[in-house]
């Protein structure tokens, strides 16, 4: 456990910094999930994650889940517009206890935010928000100009400061050869077993989505139990009108009623 000051100038701890996991880069494999809620993040931090990534709206809810794993706060494309609106996004997540923060924008974009110090995680791949300008949602780097011409955006991507980069659906032998090339932190999220991050959604792990992608696996079943959970939602409403229309509810259970003596004394100053 690291002793941390966070940029709302206050003491901290946590599992890993940006400096361990630049230094692990190669060497040792990470894990990390979308978290969204303190239920969420709790469960990745007993779980043993060593990172987790959250929308920037959520950081506090994250926080107030795991003190201490590696927190990554995603500047949301729609949300985060201007330079300003970036800027001022990225500040008040690493003000609520972020590490870094996470946006698929321009390099200028990321330059700007490295200027100032702020650790970014890039996104190159797959960007499910720009894919019609990619044909559709696909794999990038399928062919050997196309994998080429994404291994030059890691190395743009390296130059403009970033210290990670959120990978999306791509080839792991290309990934492979692109995680050797550069001293980028790669996280994997569908791109095979040879970056340095193993990610996926915590809906996709947990089995919490009709539409599971190619590139995830659930181990879990909570789709299932939601399902029950409304089905039994329902029983137990008819059961409590059934028995409230036929008389079974209230029960003695249920129900007080005063003594004998005292409830005629009531009866009789009722009828004076």
């Amino acid at each position: 456990m690291k002793n941390i000051y966070t940029w709302a100038a206050q003491p901290a701890k946590r599992t890993l910094t940006v400096a361990d996991l630049k230094v692990a880069k190669g060497k040792k494999k990470f894990t990390q999930v979308t978290v969204n809620s303190h239920e969420e993040a709790y469960a990745a931090e007993k779980a043993g994650f060593d990172m987790i990534i959250c929308q920037a709206k959520n950081v506090l809810k994250a926080r107030e889940g795991s003190k201490h794993l590696f927190l990554t706060a995603s500047l949301i494309l729609n949300e985060y517009v201007t330079k300003e609106d970036i800027m001022r996004g990225a500040f008040k997540a690493l003000e609520g206890g972020a590490d870094a923060v996470m946006t698929p924008r321009s390099m200028d974009v990321v330059e700007m935010l490295t200027k100032e110090d702020v650790p970014v995680m890039g996104h190159l791949g797959l960007v499910p928000r720009k894919s019609t300008s990619l044909g559709g949602m696909r794999a990038i780097g399928k062919t050997s100009n196309e994998a080429f011409e994404l291994f030059q955006k890691f190395k743009r991507l390296e130059d403009a400061g970033a210290f990670s980069a959120e990978c999306e659906v791509i080839p792991e032998n290309v990934m492979g050869e692109i995680s050797k090339r550069t001293n980028i932190v790669t996280v994997s999220l569908g791109a095979g077993r040879k970056a340095d991050v193993m990610y996926l959604f915590m809906e996709d792990i947990c089995g919490d989505t009709e539409n599971l992608p190619r590139h995830s696996k659930a181990y879990g079943n909570l789709l299932k139990l939601r399902n029950e959970i409304k089905l039994e939602r329902i029983r137990a409403l008819k059961a409590f009108k059934k028995d409230s229309m036929s008389g079974k509810f209230p029960g003695k259970k249920q129900s007080s009623n005063l003594d004998k003596i005292q409830f005629e004394e009531f009866l009789n100053q009722l009828d004076q």
